[in-house]
């Protein structure tokens, strides 16, 4: 009689666990209900989101197991949370908060300007590389700290939406994005994130694309001649 080890992890699906599976709902709803303002694109973006969620939903995929790991960013999570309890986007931070102890935060740069290594940081909750699988979709939320400047950067081939769930944000100087307000970045487009003096900002994210584009974003920060020429410099 063949004897397996007892200490390998059961395979778990979506469909098997409430707290995936009620976050990406939330992400669903955020996207179907939210205004588009008037805007085509951001109608479009938003049908492709919930399109592409829907289907991964529906596919009940694999949840993989991560290590969690946490960034010095990290310590103003409770914060954020907090005030996003008191916000419009109150339901989705809810649910993110009951997988928050299984995330693993990340930068996602090869490297990371000194300045930044304490005031950012992501974790992608739905994508190519989990842990919930999906191939043209990912999903995630990226944490910034009080007066953080997030350098100038672009998308290559990467549709990317933010929605601001707790704190005020700026991007590339142009107005102050609330909690509940959606920004769409076209493939290519270059911006630059500031955020408010006194607290931290979570925003949720959303990028669509190629399978292969998603598994391998190649992110990296605008080179200063690329800003200058941006800026009409």
């Amino acid at each position: 009689m063949t004897e397996f080890p007892s200490d390998l992890p059961a395979t778990r699906r979506l469909h098997d666990d409430p707290n995936w599976l009620y976050l990406l709902r939330e992400f669903e709803t955020l996207y179907r209900y939210g205004s588009p303002g008037g805007s085509r694109a951001i109608r479009a973006h938003r049908r492709k989101i919930r399109e592409r969620l829907s289907q991964a939903i529906d596919a009940n995929p694999e949840i993989l197991p991560r290590e969690p790991a946490e960034k010095p960013v990290t310590a103003f999570l409770p914060r954020a949370l907090d005030i996003a309890a008191r916000g419009s986007v109150y339901a989705l931070a809810r649910a993110f908060g009951r997988i928050c102890p299984a995330l693993t935060w990340e930068y996602g740069y090869e490297k990371v300007p000194k300045a930044l290594e304490k005031k950012y940081a992501y974790c992608e909750v739905l994508g190519p590389k989990g842990p919930v699988q999906a191939d043209k979709l990912i999903l995630g939320f990226v944490l910034f700290a009080p007066r953080t400047t997030y350098p100038q950067h672009s998308h290559h081939d990467i549709e990317e939406s933010y929605v601001s769930v707790a704190g005020a944000w700026s991007e590339n100087d142009a107005a102050v994005y609330a909690p509940g307000s959606l920004i769409l970045n076209n493939p290519g487009h270059e911006h630059r994130i500031t955020t408010g003096d006194q607290e931290p900002c979570l925003l949720a994210y959303a990028w669509t694309g190629t399978q292969e584009r998603l598994v391998a974003p190649g992110m990296k920060f605008s080179s200063t001649r690329k800003i200058r020429a941006a800026k009409g410099i």
